[in-house]
């Protein structure tokens, strides 16, 4: 899994947020300032991080999966009639009445694009690791996170947290803190401080009814721009769930996760009761991509 590292910048140069004023009584507070809100070029900001990673991973070294697992993404039995076990799962086990609050009150609209979903046969963009839904692909991707107006949002599946998570891991909590070690040492404490603080929002998922919830809300908040959604899980929930996100008129770039998954229905659903002994991770490549894109989004927020 890729890595960040350790406390405070060597020489940073003031960032757009960093030298500002308290905001006087009354007013909006700023949102909170994140390792590179510190500087100006984005690229020393991760060059400083992974400076400071590589020496706390060399005093005090994260737990790491050993030896990497080589899975099949769905094994082949737990595919068949797949739409209908992600249906009934979601039926079953909506507790927060999430299809009750959101998906029925719109009975007609979404019930059509589930079934227009249904009926298509390319149902997403496979791009490598990345199941892109609502785009044709990363160039238009690309251009709707170039537009200042666009609000970034990226979760990450509580099963990529490292096992000394301070926040754990079965949670919806993330610190992100630099001075700590092990978010330091974290990928996703590396992609939360690369975030646009104002422009973008990150997510820690414990359960698909939670992302499904959270994506369902700011569907509809009425933000004048676009929202763009990054979201890392295994291939299973990508399949699965592929369908409901074409429903909301998503667009999103789904990541695949490699490492311990869950490739069966039972793991799945241990899963989603926090049952997860083993650690999931995305490749070197798509972990570069990933960056690649908040740092695409980060420098619009600049040019505009």
């Amino acid at each position: 899994m890729s890595r960040g590292g350790e406390g405070g910048p060597s020489g940073p140069s003031p960032g757009r947020r960093g030298g500002a004023a308290a905001p006087a009584a009354g007013a909006v507070p700023e949102a909170p300032l994140r390792f590179w809100d510190r500087y100006q070029d984005p690229r020393r900001a991760e060059a400083d991080w992974d400076r400071g990673a590589a020496e706390l991973a060399a005093r005090h070294p994260l737990r790491e999966q050993d030896p990497r697992p080589d899975l099949p993404g769905i094994r082949a039995r737990t595919r068949r009639l797949l739409r209908w076990k992600a249906l009934r799962y979601l039926v079953a086990h909506d507790e927060r009445r999430v299809l009750q609050r959101y998906v029925f009150r719109h009975p007609l609209r979404h019930g059509w694009g589930l079934i227009r979903s249904y009926l298509r046969r390319r149902r997403y963009l496979r791009e490598g690791d990345f199941w892109l839904l609502g785009v044709s692909g990363q160039a238009e991707l690309e251009r709707l996170l170039a537009r200042p107006d666009t609000r970034f949002v990226v979760g990450f599946s509580y099963c990529h947290k490292p096992f000394e998570c301070p926040s754990g891991r079965f949670s919806d909590a993330c610190r992100a803190d630099p001075g700590h070690p092990v978010c330091r040492q974290c990928f996703i404490g590396k992609c939360v401080n690369a975030l646009d603080a104002e422009r973008g929002k990150p997510l820690f998922i414990p359960t698909v009814h939670y992302i499904g919830e959270q994506v369902l809300a700011l569907q509809s908040d009425g933000h004048p721009g676009p929202t763009v959604f990054m979201i890392t899980a295994c291939e299973l929930t990508l399949e699965m769930f592929a369908d409901w996100g074409n429903m909301t008129d998503i667009v999103c770039a789904g990541v695949r996760l490699d490492g311990v998954i869950c490739n069966t229905m039972r793991a799945f659903e241990a899963s989603e009761r926090g049952i997860k002994p083993g650690l999931t991770m995305v490749r070197e490549q798509t972990a570069r991509r990933m960056l690649e894109l908040i740092r695409l989004h980060r420098l619009a927020d600049d040019a505009g």
